[in-house]
């Protein structure tokens, strides 16, 4: 009987579970409620009216589309990958309108201390 070592047995165990957990994965059904949520929430900070952000909440309709599509095919590697993507730019989409409402809120500021100013030579 040959010798087995420690060390066979620990990579075998590792390759067991690894194929597992591929396993599962692969059959586990695609999780696109993070992605919805956050399209979601970059519309209703107003994402669509600010242009850069806008281009990121369409980035991310469009990557959670192809998710759906490349699940549908088996592809969920893909799709998961798509989803991360679209995660990303949906919340970069909030960012970016968070920071356009900050300097529109800024610029009027602005604008009433200039208008004090005039009143009040």
């Amino acid at each position: 009987m040959k010798h087995v070592s420690k060390i066979g047995i620990m990579a075998f165990a590792v390759a067991v579970v690894a194929a597992a957990i591929a396993a599962s994965c692969a059959s586990a059904p695609l999780r696109t409620e993070t992605s919805a949520s956050g399209i979601r929430a970059a519309e209703e900070v107003g994402a669509a009216n600010v242009p850069q952000a806008s281009l990121h909440l369409q980035l991310a309709r469009e990557e959670l589309e192809l998710a759906k599509g490349l699940a549908a095919k088996g592809e969920k590697e893909k799709a998961a990958s798509l989803l991360l993507r679209a995660d990303a730019d949906a919340e970069l989409a909030v960012a970016l309108s968070h920071g356009d409402t900050e300097r529109q809120e800024a610029e009027k500021a602005m604008e009433r201390v200039r208008q004090l100013r005039q009143d009040n030579p």
